[in-house]
């Protein structure tokens, strides 16, 4: 898998250093733009925040996170990327999961980590008996579309000029994959 390794999140969520990685890396992505649904770059304590209430539905399999951490030379470790769904809340949607999030380094980028990531999410929501895993993402984020498109997603909806930072419109795609199929 290269110089990193991608893990669960266990129903314990994140280590301290784990959290610390994943909002450094959110807020690094955000002020560079990336399409992660903030404006701004996120206060520690709003990912964290975030991360609690992604771990508490964990032990039921209404959630799962994945972590990728990169090992530097002396051993440290580095968060690379993460990724994570949340089983939908609505009694009439929940044999379904969302994919809310998948953020990777750009210095990772184009090395397989996404898709790693993306098949462990997958994995896990298959064990938990997903039945469709559905996403949306930014209309200009053909790296992220050709991805899911790779792993099987397939776009079943957009919705045009959706998406607004600052002036700037962007449209929004909605992609599912039907796990049943891999049953």
């Amino acid at each position: 898998m290269g110089d990193w390794e991608v893990r669960l999140t266990g129903s314990g969520g994140p280590g301290e250093q784990e959290i610390l990685g994943i909002a450094s890396l959110t807020r690094e992505l955000v002020a560079d733009g990336a399409a992660l649904g903030w404006l701004q770059p996120p206060e520690v304590p709003e990912i964290r925040d975030l991360l609690v209430t992604i771990t508490a539905g964990i032990p039921a399999g209404d959630a799962a996170m994945a972590v990728a951490v990169r090992f530097g030379a002396g051993g440290e470790e580095r968060v690379a990327g993460f990724g994570y769904w949340r089983r939908h809340q609505r009694p009439t949607h929940r044999p379904h999961a969302d994919l809310e999030r998948l953020a990777v380094d750009p210095a990772a980028q184009g090395r397989g980590l996404g898709r790693t990531l993306l098949s462990t999410l997958i994995a896990a929501a298959l064990r938990h008996r997903v039945e469709v895993l559905t996403l949306d993402l930014r209309g200009d984020n053909s790296a992220a579309a050709a991805l899911y498109k790779k792993v099987g997603f397939h776009q079943y909806g957009r919705l045009e000029n959706f998406v607004a930072v600052g002036d700037a419109r962007y449209d929004r795609l909605l992609y599912a994959l039907d796990l049943r199929e891999f049953r």
